[in-house]
């Protein structure tokens, strides 16, 4: 049977997969689980619900609201929030846990459900399979002074936009900053904030009418934003994503620079102040080769995780580590979130852009992106691509050719019967010559018979 939950939450086409009666029944069973057993008998469990823009989020959220009223759990609303803000504010009110109404990067018509459990922390497997398993049960089903009650959160977007301030090391008085709100669940808060942090703003894709999220705007569309920054004389343009969980950047050229290069300031900047953990960053097996050359160079040590920010949150919480994140833009800082934050980032790397004095661009030329190419093999067994014999010398030969200079990474696909075989090296050129041969080994000898 196909798990329901996915890498992030539950997530699919609104009204489709995803309607009304799973976004209730959901809801009843995270009841349970993440209320009524972690709650004194007798005490009323409290949850945050926050939604980004898209029109099926209105409906979504009603059933998600009735379901946990239904069940006896006390709701406060808090309206179109990205989801961070949802994250902090479970911690910050002291609730039970947190409910994120949001597809993220996905079109409008794709919706999702992702839960948080007490302190704003994502779930891990086993208690989403436990919200999963109470589905075909009966509900809690409380009656008179037992249902429990909503309310809107009427202060929610003013905490997370406080918090936010008081993470800042420097103001952003003299940046002129363009924002590309993604007609996401940032385009309040985002503008708001870096104005209050004393930025010159300037706002794109911040007019958001249910169906125009991640269209043509964010953080998987930047050509808007480099053009904009352009145009206004800007020093650095920041993308969202639709629930602003994420962040890119664009220098004052329109150049992009990508969640490795942040992480590379970022990190550098921490080290320098006494504050990066253990001169540790958590990367992902993704993030680029010149991401790791910079850092070791500066003395800080990378820790590798399997790709999703899940697992980069995973070995932070087990270790205490400060700072990690993915190259697609997701960066956490575990002194002030417990999930990527793309807002944060961006008041944090414009603030280094400010403190410093430099140019983004200058900044960003802390390392040297290696260039990375990815080809997928479909229609191939992906189960035998760390034991077939063939791949394995041929993966061994061209470790071999790259030396120090380039790395190889085989990555079956979690969802699909494909490979991912991926090459970085000192040029385009040599990347794409060995990513090919690669593709074709794997190929011939993972070929489904």
């Amino acid at each position: 049977m196909t798990r329901l939950f996915g890498t992030d939450g539950v997530r699919g086409l609104a009204n489709g997969l995803l309607d009304a009666q799973l976004a209730l029944k959901l809801s009843q069973a995270a009841a349970v689980v993440l209320g009524h057993r972690q709650v004194a008998d007798g005490a009323r469990p409290r949850a945050v619900v926050a939604r980004d823009p898209r029109a099926s989020g209105e409906f979504i959220s009603a059933a998600v609201e009735a379901g946990l009223a239904s069940a006896g759990v006390d709701v406060f609303n808090a309206g179109v929030l990205p989801t961070p803000a949802a994250a902090y504010l479970v911690a910050d009110l002291g609730a039970d846990f947190g409910v994120m109404i949001s597809a993220s990067h996905n079109p409008a018509p794709d919706n999702g459900i992702k839960f948080l459990a007490r302190g704003g922390h994502k779930l891990p497997d086993e208690t989403e399979d436990q919200i999963e398993a109470l589905l075909s049960e009966e509900p809690v089903r409380p009656t008179g002074a037992g249902v429990g009650r909503i309310q809107r959160f009427a202060d929610a977007e003013d905490r997370y936009i406080v918090h936010l301030l008081t993470t800042l090391p420097h103001r952003l008085d003299g940046l002129t900053v363009v924002l590309d709100c993604a007609n996401g669940a940032a385009s309040g808060c985002s503008p708001q904030v870096f104005k209050d942090a004393g930025a010159n703003v300037v706002v794109i894709g911040a007019e958001p009418d249910g169906l125009n999220i991640n269209d043509g705007v964010g953080s998987t569309h930047l050509e808007q934003l480099q053009a904009a920054v352009i145009a206004h004389g800007a020093d650095l343009g920041i993308a969202h994503d639709g629930d602003a969980d994420r962040c890119l950047a664009v220098d004052h050229e329109g150049t992009v620079v990508d969640g490795d290069q942040i992480m590379a300031i970022l990190g550098l900047a921490l080290k320098d102040d006494g504050k990066l953990r253990d001169n540790v960053l958590v990367a992902t097996v993704m993030s680029n080769l010149g991401l790791k050359i910079a850092l070791r160079e500066a003395g800080v040590t990378i820790r590798e995780t399997a790709v999703g920010d899940r697992y980069v949150l995973e070995e932070m919480r087990a270790h205490g580590y400060s700072l990690g994140g993915e190259q697609s833009g997701h960066v956490i800082f575990s002194d002030y979130a417990t999930t990527g934050d793309g807002v944060l980032t961006g008041l944090q790397l414009a603030a280094q852009v400010a403190r410093t004095g430099r140019p983004l661009k200058d900044l960003a030329a802390v390392m040297t992106r290696y260039p990375q190419v990815l080809i997928n093999v479909k229609g191939v067994d992906k189960a035998r691509v760390s034991a077939d014999d063939g791949v394995a010398a041929a993966v061994a030969a061209a470790e071999a050719e790259l030396g120090e200079t380039g790395r190889v990474l085989l990555r079956p696909s979690g969802t699909e019967p494909l490979v991912r075989v991926m090459v970085e090296a000192a040029d385009e050129a040599t990347a794409e010559a060995i990513a090919e041969r690669l593709a074709g080994v794997v190929e011939s000898q993972l070929a489904l018979t």
